[in-house]
């Protein structure tokens, strides 16, 4: 009899022991369930709120923003090169593998794109060291004249763009440059990673025109104009802003541009589609707090300053004005 009790006894344990993880396990899986629902009514509220602020620039500029691509596009697998605020934007437009100073690319992924979102005069190290099957992958993103340079590596049909596009800080969410101009955006691309480019921009809400070969090219020079333009004049006239570079020194910028577009015309032999200043003026409204500084000389003002003061007088001597007040970190030639 004694055996029956005991026996009884430990069944009661055993069946109380087991209610109680049951319900322990139960009451954890709902906490579980509570915060990951609070984790996506987070993130859904992050991206309401991101596209209530596009719409809102948008209407400020007397624009609508529609139903396109960028609402149901999805971005392929990329290799990023670069941490900064471009390369940490494109990261989070897809599948990515992120590669920042001192990490090798790997000789794997081929035929998918390389994006490369560093400064100029990184691309060196990156091309001399990029394994021999994975050249072809890789996507120039940077500012300035690259021709002549992608050329001299045998890599003159790489995937190049435009980014008409501004990451203010690490983190902050990107600018575009749709205008009242151009309301399908300036950005675009050319070259066999062109359109998967495209899409991982518009996985992020950013527009990107995959365009031919002969169409970029002027858009690549109205770009290198718009740069080496509005930094020059900002620069020389101590203007803060390429904003105060527009609306102060309108009249200079605008002499300034004719001169580049009609230098480039005659030394290419590209013609440029009416209305580049027009575009120019627009696209500086949106990023009109981007601080004026004359940089990476090379990559471009300096196509412009060889093509000698005959063709470029004002260009020239806005160069020779900052060089004498002290505003250039480098030796005119």
């Amino acid at each position: 009899t004694n055996i029956n009790i005991n026996m009884r006894l430990l069944s009661v344990l055993l069946f109380l022991q087991s209610f109680a993880t049951t319900t322990a396990w139960t009451s954890a899986s709902a906490n579980n369930h509570i915060r990951s629902n609070s984790v996506s009514l987070g993130m859904a509220s992050r991206s309401a709120e991101k596209s209530a602020s596009r719409g809102a620039w948008a209407a400020k500029r007397g624009m609508t923003e529609g139903t396109d691509k960028s609402d149901t596009a999805v971005s392929g697998f990329c290799t990023v090169i670069g941490g900064g605020r471009i390369g940490s934007l494109l990261e989070q437009g897809g599948e990515s593998l992120l590669l920042k100073r001192g990490d090798s690319i790997p000789a794997d992924h081929e035929g998918t794109p390389i994006l490369i979102a560093t400064r100029n005069d990184s691309l060196e190290k990156i091309i001399d060291e990029c394994p021999e099957n994975r050249l072809k992958d890789l996507v120039f993103l940077q500012n300035g004249y690259l021709d002549g340079y992608v050329a001299e590596k045998g890599l003159a049909d790489n995937t190049q763009a435009l980014l008409y596009l501004s990451v203010p800080a690490l983190g902050v969410e990107a600018v575009d440059g749709i205008t009242s101009v151009n309301p399908e955006g300036l950005t675009a691309a050319t070259g066999v990673h062109a359109q998967a480019l495209a899409d991982r921009l518009a996985s992020l809400g950013l527009k990107c025109n995959v365009v031919t070969p002969e169409e970029y090219k002027p858009a690549m020079f109205e770009k290198l104009i718009w740069i080496s333009t509005y930094m020059l004049v900002g620069t020389a006239k101590e203007c803060s802003s390429v904003g105060q570079a527009g609306s102060e020194h309108a009249e200079l910028v605008e002499s300034v541009v004719n001169e580049l577009v009609a230098a480039v015309s005659a030394k290419e032999g590209i013609s440029f589609q009416e209305g580049s200043m027009a575009r120019l003026a627009a696209y500086t409204d949106v990023v009109a707090d981007f601080p004026c500084a004359v940089k990476e000389f090379e990559w471009r003002n300096e196509y412009f300053f060889k093509l000698g003061d005959d063709v470029c007088p004002t260009h020239n001597g806005l160069l020779r004005e900052c060089a004498d007040k002290g505003f250039l970190g480098f030796d005119l030639p």
